[in-house]
Parts: C-alpha cells; sequence; structure tokens
C-alpha cells in the first residue's frame, strides 16, 4: 500500500519572520491542511470532525501536531468555539490554495487521456441564449455524452464577474473592453434591428426596408434598463448621432419585451437572433437601422487562470461549430468572426 502523500509547506511572511520552518522545511501532511480548513470553516472542532468523519481527539492532535511543527498557535479556543489567530489566517490561505490546485491536478490527470467528462459552466447573454442554448445542449449530448452542460443565462455584467471570479468556464460577452485581462476571441458581428408588431408598423416603407437611426425619435419604445449592456451600446450609437429616442418602458427580461411590442404596446431594438421565435411565428417584423448601422461584437471569454479541462475544450469546439451552422443556415444572422471563418 502507497505512503500517504506529503508535501514540504514553507509559509513565508516577512512581517512574522517567527512562522518560518527550521531549514529544509517541517513536513505537513495534506490531510492535516484539510482539517484545518474543515475546522476553520465550522468554527467549531466537534462540527469539524463531524464533517471529516475523525474523533475529535484525533482531530484536537491533528492541530496540536500542526502548531508544534509550524511553532505558532493557530487557533484561540473559547466555549463558544475556535477561531484563528493572525497565523492561522495565513495557514488558512495557503490550504485553500494548496489543496485546491492538488484537487485541480488530479482532475487534469484524470481527463488527460480519456473521455472528456465532467461539468462545464457556460454564461450566456439572454438574446445570444435564445438561439443557441438548445443546439448546442443537443449537439453536447450527442458529441460529448460524459459532458455535463450547465448554460447560464443572464445579463453581460453578470456574466464578466462569474469569468473574473472564475465561477464559469466559458461566456459570450459583447464588449472585452473592461477585461484585457481574460482570454477573448472575436467569433462574429451581428447587427441591432428595429421591431414591431406587424399592424402597429410606424413606417410608410415596408418591413425590411432599411431605416435610419434618426427616423425613430418620438416613436414609443421599450428598451432594457440603462444598466444593461444592449441598453449601453444602443445610448452609445444614438449620443455620437445626436439622436434622442423615447423610452417609455424600461425592462430587462427580454421575454416580455417581445410580448409587449408583438401586442403592439410600442416597439423596440434588438438583434434578430434575440426573436427569431417570434420572426418565425409572424408575430414581430423588422427592418435593419441605418445612419448609422448599429452593430455589436460577440466574444468567446475564458479566465485564464482557471484551469482548462478536456471537457470544457471540448466544449469550445462544439459551441463553434454550432454557431457557424446557424450562421451559415441564416438562423443566426450575423458576419462571420476571423475564427469562426478560419474553420
Amino acid at each position: 500500500m502507497s505512503s500517504p502523500m506529503r508535501f514540504v509547506a514553507v509559509f513565508p511572511d516577512a512581517e512574522k519572520p517567527h512562522i518560518l520552518p527550521p531549514a529544509g522545511g517541517r513536513i505537513v501532511d495534506i490531510k492535516q491542511l484539510r482539517y484545518f480548513i474543515a475546522i476553520a470553516e465550522e468554527g467549531s472542532l466537534s462540527a469539524a470532525a463531524l464533517r471529516v468523519s475523525v474523533a475529535q481527539p484525533s482531530l484536537s492532535q491533528h492541530v496540536l501536531t500542526l502548531e508544534r511543527e509550524l511553532g505558532v498557535t493557530l487557533l484561540e479556543r473559547s466555549p463558544r468555539g475556535v477561531s484563528l489567530t493572525a497565523s492561522g489566517e495565513v495557514l488558512l490561505a495557503h490550504a485553500r490554495a494548496i489543496t485546491g490546485s492538488l484537487e485541480q491536478a488530479v482532475e487534469a490527470v484524470r481527463q488527460s487521456g480519456a473521455e472528456p467528462m465532467g461539468e462545464v459552466t457556460f454564461g450566456l447573454p439572454s438574446s445570444v441564449s435564445m438561439v443557441l442554448s438548445v443546439p448546442l445542449a443537443e449537439t453536447t449530448r450527442l458529441e460529448l455524452p460524459k459532458v455535463r452542460l450547465r448554460a447560464i443565462e443572464a445579463m453581460s455584467g453578470f456574466i464578466q464577474t462569474w469569468l473574473e471570479d472564475q465561477s464559469i468556464d466559458l461566456g459570450l460577452l459583447y464588449d472585452v473592453s473592461a477585461v484585457r485581462h481574460l482570454t477573448h476571441t472575436k467569433l462574429m458581428t451581428e447587427e441591432l434591428c428595429f421591431f414591431s408588431a406587424p399592424d402597429n408598423w410606424p413606417f410608410e416603407t415596408a418591413p425590411g426596408t432599411p431605416v435610419k437611426l434618426a427616423e425613430l425619435q418620438g416613436l414609443d419604445l421599450i428598451l432594457p434598463s440603462q444598466h444593461h449592456g444592449l441598453r449601453t451600446m444602443i445610448d452609445r450609437f444614438t449620443k455620437a448621432s445626436g439622436v434622442t429616442l423615447t423610452v417609455g418602458t424600461e425592462m430587462d427580461a427580454l421575454s416580455q419585451i417581445k410580448i409587449m411590442v408583438s401586442r403592439g404596446s410600442a416597439h423596440t431594438i434588438l438583434a434578430p437572433a434575440a426573436a427569431q421565435d417570434f420572426l418565425e411565428r409572424e408575430e414581430l417584423v423588422m427592418a435593419p437601422i441605418t445612419d448609422p448601422q448599429m452593430v455589436r461584437p460577440i466574444y468567446l471569454v475564458r479566465n485564464p487562470a482557471k484551469p482548462v479541462t478536456k471537457a470544457s475544450r471540448e466544449l469550445e469546439r462544439v459551441t463553434l461549430s454550432v454557431i457557424l451552422d446557424l450562421v451559415q443556415r441564416g438562423i443566426w444572422k450575423a458576419d462571420q468572426g476571423t475564427m469562426l471563418a478560419e474553420d
């Protein structure tokens, strides 16, 4: 039987030189670190003992051994439980990093030569999710049967935050100006269009005929609120063109916007992909916007600090394939980006 995994742990701190181990370092068992994390998170030796399935006296002994080997006091003990000392806080941060890296390494090795498997979390803006989520999920089930896709529909701001804190593996964003530290690939550019109910069409020209942005002045519009990425982009175009739009209702729910417009309550500005379902049922009609043309890029984004699993790499490949197919069949009206064109 192989012996337990052990490593040399050195916890440098210029302001607390007394916590440094003697030359060569002390031997600290990874199991001790996991026990210590449980104690710190539970705030109680008895609760931690239940969590890790170890008798409380044995758990206490592990802590005493750690304190003896590191030469510091790690826990403050009181009738209400335990709390970390300053040295304990230092150890907790390192322990979490060490155990997390070990778990990631084990997972990477497991997946390196095997069929892709495991969960991949993908953040999709609402307008993209309308056209992409179903075909992506179906294709993933067929081509990657052991990969569990978790598609989360959310506004771009949330997706950006989740990418930054490594809560998700992949995300699609429209604006990457504030995420230079993230890895991104431009997939395509899609056009924003004017939408109306067929019986509420406000122009003399027929639906499908381009309309100038200035012609939208005075029309009652339903748009997302100003913290929404789509609204921010629309406002940027109108400000640059000196156009003032009348926004009678603000609503961040895409489905409700489409329902209200289809009932003739007002008009809106969306990407065609976001309203594909209503267009197919002829509940909405649209027209391209010109002077200026309102376009936005779409980027596939990763956080390079988050380890890339074989499952997430394969899901990225499937995503590009599905998007290319949707664009080429005209289901997703967009101009292909560099990566899609090369594929």
